[in-house]
């Protein structure tokens, strides 16, 4: 049985039908080389292969060949795959799509339980569970180069980090940055995790939501206190539903200016893991 379809582009997690069969990407891994395990699920049977292929490589589907064609991340997290039925001297076209890169940050170091709690005590409020087991691992974190998640205004900078426990530097301290930037403009709802250039990152401090919303610089305008700070909370953009996920959105500036994705010659295979520290 043939496939109706030529091409088509499998979203990470969201398997595609084809016709004869269903195909779905585990993992993608931008090596180099570009990697990505298919899944292979035919409507006659219950098996489901699985084909870790290279960018460029083929892999079956039945009788037929497909192959892998382009790879395009808008993040660690959102990908799409895109595969072509090979047939018998096609010529590949030259893959397009764009690879992200995870963000450059350097932790300050590690928080240990009293320094936490001792925190907790300053704010007044406990920490969001994930933030703070992040907070605990890392201590806040300064960007190497300029960052920012595409299509959002604000850009972290190695001057204007992620906060941490940094009372020697008050520029830098989690708990001075509330009284400087969140508690003229937002309520104790709200916990100021950093102030990049554009305005204010923060998470919301209310159970069960842990997400990262921005506020525009724009909107920091006004008197101080409800009810404006009411206004300005309707305003808040959400960026991503976790810090997790916010960093993995996170992309350094200068790989915008990068060549799209590329194959490697036949034979060539550099993989950065066998390097020091994962640096090629």
């Amino acid at each position: 049985m043939r496939s109706f379809t030529e091409i088509t582009s499998i979203p990470n997690n969201v398997p595609v039908d084809i016709g004869h069969a269903r195909l779905a990407v585990r993992w993608v891994d931008v090596g180099p080389p570009v990697r990505a395990e298919m899944i292979v699920m035919p409507h006659w049977n219950e098996e489901s292969p699985h084909h870790e292929v290279t960018l460029g490589e083929t892999f079956p589907v039945g009788e037929e060949t497909w192959r892998f064609a382009d790879l395009d991340m808008a993040s660690e997290d959102e990908w799409e795959v895109t595969v072509r039925r090979v047939d018998e001297h096609e010529v590949m076209a030259p893959p397009t799509g764009r690879l992200w890169k995870p963000a450059r940050l350097r932790p300050y170091g590690q928080l240990d339980e009293a320094q936490l709690q001792s925190v907790e005590t300053a704010l007044g409020h406990p920490l969001p569970p994930d933030y703070r087991d992040w907070l605990r691992r890392n201590n806040g974190a300064q960007p190497e180069v300029e960052h920012h998640i595409p299509g959002m205004p604000f850009a972290l900078l190695p001057e204007r980090p992620l906060f941490g426990v940094h009372p020697e530097y008050p520029l830098f301290d989690l708990v001075h940055a509330q009284r400087v930037h969140r508690d003229p403009w937002l309520s104790p709802a709200w916990l100021v995790i950093a102030n990049p250039s554009g305005g204010l990152l923060v998470i919301s401090m209310q159970s069960g939501d842990e997400s990262v919303y921005f506020v525009h610089e724009s909107d920091l305008l006004g008197p101080p206190g409800p009810p404006a700070s009411v206004m300005r909370e309707r305003k808040l953009r959400g960026v991503a539903r976790s810090m997790g996920y916010f960093l993995g959105r996170l992309t350094p500036m200068e790989v915008d200016q990068l060549p799209p994705v590329q194959m490697l010659p036949p034979g060539t295979f550099t993989d950065s893991r066998n390097y020091e520290n994962g640096q090629a």
